[in-house]
């Protein structure tokens, strides 16, 4: 029953090497201390085969050959124990040197107690051919050791239990289990040998559970993916050695129209030559970045020159599909602290669409600034510390104030208020805008329901959406929920838009917009006059108001160029009996001339800067009687 036992632990280790020598694999300490392990239980079990056939055989064998290989076989017990711990310290101590340091200490000490066994006498029980055993010094010190081995563990998965990998904590611990388990029924039943068969299943576990190669790879291009990128970088960041990274995103050319079968196949034959690329070890991580790590800067520069020339070229069979490159070279891989923050700076690098960028401390310092603004946003949004301004708004024709602008402002952990252009941006990179957007929205409603600033002439409020916002499938279902819960009529609500980045994301704004404005809301076309904001926008767009932003009209009294394209947009605007809101009036000379020309709204210094809701409240109080207002 023995050397079935051990025959199919022998068995289950030769089919786990078959499967892991047949993969591709990164190169890493825990992979290296994965076969030492490996290997220990291996010639662990060939030796207690052996041991037991000597055993078997022992009348008929010098008993100093017996004895010996009896011994051999316990001695590789002490082998087992101390690979063991090798592996767990290849998670633990990051830094190669600290990891050289107590693997060559472990080996010594191996070394040591093996000896100690061979010294030390060992005597064998043999009652019938069923009830054979070793026993005496040395299996007792092997115990022992053993013991020691599991405390060991132990202390170590327990003390180190932030620095290790959990799963690897897990699987080590279920390893400790099956061993200890089966040691125990030796110790008390010595003719059942199955700690070399629970060894075996041990290191299955541990393979099954974190070293199988495949766990590393990307199922769709073989490449290593995203999990393997992380443990490899992690590794490098902690050698003395340099390396090299060299990121990498693509869009398509433009070309014929090609089946999905066809895209698939230049796709793979693109997969196909960055894997082969000389001295480059490849990933795919999230998005499609590809990552080339490089250990010489020969090669990198190499592989680089390699990688540009095919891309001047087409792919595919036919040659109709260009590929260009956007590369992300990382000129000193130790700017970053931990291994994520690579993936953190591809991504942010790929927000300057340029073909080749330079990834630098200068650019960790903006990241980390980014960072910093967007815990600074999720720390005010989760503390309520986000607060509504009110811009006023003044009616030509009505003579008095008639609307007002909310704008955001976040005030910091000191109390200091924080205005947009410091972190609108990155709200809107992050995907925060969204809920920031609402907050600001649920405020307005609230104020709208509370202090009922219709009372003092106000029409309206406007809120302004983001590009971000105006992609948002149920944008219109989550604002007229919000209208409803604060019992806010939708003719209180003028929403301001600016043109949007797709033609997806268009669509979607067009049936929000329908639904909002079936709904009663109106809209606003903000900042014409920048970005792609133009006439065509407000033909495609339903909106009830354009605003001509600062720039237009302070070009307005400087530029005559830029004064007869404004008279000229201001002629077709009125044709299409649209309301003109002119923002960032702050003279007398300028109102005036805006009042001259007809337009319906102004906004500016001239009124009022943003106040917050009380100043604001106390500012349309004041100024009931229709009577202009200058600053």
């Amino acid at each position: 029953m023995n050397i079935l036992a051990q025959c199919c632990g022998i068995v289950l280790l030769l089919v786990i090497l078959y499967f892991y020598s047949n993969q591709k694999k990164v190169q890493l300490h825990t992979g290296q201390a994965f076969m030492g392990m490996w290997i220990a239980t291996f010639v662990s079990l060939l030796l207690d085969t052996n041991s037991m056939v000597l055993l078997t055989y022992r009348d008929n064998l010098p008993d100093l050959v017996v004895r010996f290989g009896c011994k051999a076989y316990v001695s590789s017990l002490v082998w087992q124990a101390i690979f063991c711990l090798i592996y767990v310290c290849s998670d633990i101590y990051e830094k190669d040197e600290m990891y050289s340091k107590y693997k060559k200490c472990l080996y010594v000490c191996g070394s040591f107690f093996m000896l100690l066994v061979f010294a030390l006498p060992i005597y064998i029980h043999a009652e019938s051919a069923t009830d054979t055993y070793t026993y005496g010094p040395a299996v007792i010190l092997t115990y022992i050791l053993a013991a020691t081995t599991l405390i060991l563990l132990t202390i170590l998965l327990r003390k180190n239990k932030d620095k290790m990998n959990p799963n690897r904590r897990r699987a080590v611990r279920v390893w400790m289990g099956v061993w200890l388990l089966a040691a125990v029924i030796q110790f008390l039943n010595n003719a059942l040998l199955l700690v070399g068969y629970a060894s075996a299943v041990g290191v299955t576990i541990i393979y099954l559970k974190l070293e199988n190669p495949e766990a590393n790879l990307d199922r769709k291009t073989g490449l290593f993916n995203q999990t393997a990128f992380l443990l490899y970088m992690k590794q490098l960041l902690n050698q003395e050695e340099d390396y090299y990274l060299l990121g990498m995103s693509y869009s398509l050319g433009k070309g014929e129209n090609l089946s999905s079968d066809a895209e698939e196949a230049i796709y793979m034959e693109f997969i196909q030559f960055i894997s082969e690329i000389p001295g480059a070890t490849v990933f795919r991580c999230e998005d499609d970045m590809i990552v080339f790590a490089f250990l010489d800067a020969g090669e990198m520069d190499s592989g680089y020159h390699i990688l540009m020339e095919r891309f001047e070229k087409p792919w595919g069979k036919s040659l109709v599909r260009m590929m260009i490159p956007h590369w992300y070279y990382v000129s000193n891989p130790r700017i970053v602290r931990e291994e994520k923050d690579y993936l953190k700076l591809f991504q942010y690098a790929e927000q300057f669409n340029r073909d080749f960028v330079r990834i630098d401390e200068d650019m960790v310092k903006s990241l980390n600034s980014e960072q910093a603004i967007e815990q600074m946003i999720v720390e005010a949004m989760r503390e309520d510390r986000v607060e509504v301004y009110y811009q006023p708004i003044y009616s030509t024709y009505r003579n008095q104030f008639a609307s007002a602008e909310a704008l955001v402002r976040i005030r910091d952990k000191e109390g200091n208020i924080i205005m947009p252009g410091c972190f609108i941006e990155v709200a809107e990179r992050t995907g925060l805008i969204m809920r920031l957007g609402e907050i600001v929205f649920e405020k307005v409603c609230h104020f709208i329901k509370e202090e009922k600033p219709e009372q003092y002439g106000i029409e309206y409020i406007e809120v302004n959406l983001s590009i971000i916002q105006c992609g948002y499938e149920y944008l219109a279902a989550s604002y007229k929920r919000i209208m409803r819960e604060y019992e806010v009529s939708p003719k209180a609500i003028n929403l301001e838009i600016t043109e949007t980045a797709s033609l997806s994301e268009k669509r979607i704004l067009l049936e929000n917009m329908r639904e909002l404005r079936e709904y009663g809301v109106t809209f606003s076309l903000d900042d014409f006059g920048t970005g792609q904001s133009n006439l065509n926008y407000i033909v495609d767009m339903p909106v009830d108001i354009v605003k001509f932003d600062r720039d237009m009209i302070q070009s307005y009294f400087a530029n005559d160029k830029a004064k007869y394209v404004m008279d000229a947009a201001m002629h077709m605007i009125h044709g299409l009996n649209l309301k003109i809101v002119s923002e960032g009036v702050e003279t007398q000379e300028q109102y005036a001339t805006m009042e001259e020309l007809g337009i319906s709204y102004i906004q500016g210094y001239y009124f009022s800067r943003p106040l917050p809701q009380e100043e604001f409240l106390a500012f349309i109080r004041d100024r009931r009687g229709g009577i202009v207002p200058v600053s």
